[in-house]
């Protein structure tokens, strides 16, 4: 690695990547962990876990193969465990399927034909199954203006007019508007005491899992799945698109990695990043390509020393109402609903089939313990291929 190769630009351009990455979806992290059965201190050991994994994890690709490999844990995975219902066997098994995902993630990478057969999903089916993930958390900013609308306003008109000026900084804008109503305008001084009589520091929590079939079908596939199609395959496509062609197989098996390290403490994914990479990858980062990894490294090093403050990040959110938080959340993931909405239902032919796989994923229903989303999946791929069938036959 060649010191000379780095430049102000590309480590001010990984440092916003790293907050634009962590202040625009903890949120969403944190909801989905305590969702499916964390406590605040398994929570935030979860956070950390994803901070430290994530940061190495970039820092060494980025190293390795001179190129602005981004690194990020799954938001649309922490999305699907945020709608999930309450699962069996709590935590524990919630991690055992974070393990087994991890598991089939670094497979992905060493075994081509299972990264084949998620990209032959249909996109339809796929961005339905994502919408339905996203679709409840995305209402949580109406819930709340109902519910608190002195609070949640300010939050969504922040969010509303600083992604007018700039689309990347509206929900770091949100996040803002919350904090300071949260210690400027709402009575949390018990709350703050027991901040202040604890450690602002948190630690990795290990948590011994349980696989159960319930929590692999329910939450561990389905997480392999939206990881894949929403998260690895699109960051190559950044790569690409930016003229990097690293081995995929070997980025994503790497990244499987470090979400198999990570998931014992609580993190459910780690995967190639999509927004933030096309941040490193970007001209803005450098006019020259082969010296843009140094954004993706000061992107790894910035989530390490966030890492530390997990704790206190963690203990801050859960001074303000549920809604609130669930509020900054929902809107960091309006965009990816709408995105996803839009290419489900575009192909006039699947429209059927993407519906049902929306409507199933979004009732946030489990049947038999496994939840909406791999039900969704299913019965859209069958009322897909039902009328694939159909439509071959006629014409």
């Amino acid at each position: 690695m060649a010191l000379k190769q780095l430049s102000f630009s590309a480590a001010i351009t990984g440092v916003l990547a790293a907050l634009v990455g962590f202040t625009g979806s903890f949120a969403v992290v944190l909801q989905g962990l305590s969702n499916v059965g964390a406590t605040t201190e398994q929570a935030a050991s979860g956070l950390m876990a994803l901070c430290i994994t994530m940061g190495i994890c970039g820092i060494a690709l980025s190293a390795v193969y001179k190129m602005p490999i981004s690194t990020a844990w799954s938001t649309p995975g922490a999305a699907m465990l945020a709608s999930t219902a309450a699962i069996e066997g709590g935590f524990e098994a919630a991690v055992g399927a974070f393990i087994v995902c991890a598991c089939l993630l670094t497979l992905a990478g060493f075994w081509k034909p299972l990264s084949r057969l998620v990209a032959a999903i249909p996109t339809a089916l796929a961005s339905a199954m994502l919408a339905g993930i996203l679709f409840g958390l995305c209402l949580a900013p109406v819930k709340a203006v109902a519910e608190y609308p002195i609070y949640a306003l300010p939050i969504f008109f922040a969010w509303l007019i600083v992604g007018k000026i700039h689309k990347l900084l509206a929900v770091p804008a949100a996040l803002c508007a919350f904090l300071i109503i949260l210690f400027f305008f709402m009575d949390i001084s018990a709350g703050l005491e027991t901040i202040k009589a604890s450690s602002i520091f948190t630690s990795l929590s290990w948590v011994s899992p349980t696989f159960t079939v319930a929590a692999i079908v329910g939450i561990a596939i389905p997480l392999f799945i939206v990881t894949m199609a929403s998260q690895n395959i699109p960051g190559m496509g950044v790569l690409n698109a930016n003229d990097y062609q690293p081995d995929s197989g070997k980025l994503f098996a790497s990244a499987g990695a470090f979400s198999i390290l990570s998931a014992p403490f609580g993190g459910h994914a780690v995967n190639l990043a999509a927004i933030t990479a096309a941040m490193c990858a970007g001209t803005e980062s450098h006019a020259d390509k082969d010296k843009r990894y140094w954004s993706a490294i000061f992107a790894g090093i910035s989530y390490l020393l966030i890492a530390a403050f997990t704790g206190l990040v963690t203990q801050v959110v859960t001074l303000a109402p549920p809604i609130l938080i669930q509020a900054v959340a929902g809107l960091a993931l309006i965009g990816a609903c709408a995105g996803a909405l839009v290419a489900a239902f575009e192909n006039a032919a699947h429209r059927d089939s993407a519906a049902i796989t929306f409507f199933i994923t979004a009732s946030g229903l489990a049947f038999l313990g496994i939840s909406g989303a791999f039900w969704g999946l299913l019965c859209g791929w069958l009322v897909y291929l039902w009328q694939s069938s159909r439509i071959s036959k006629s014409a």
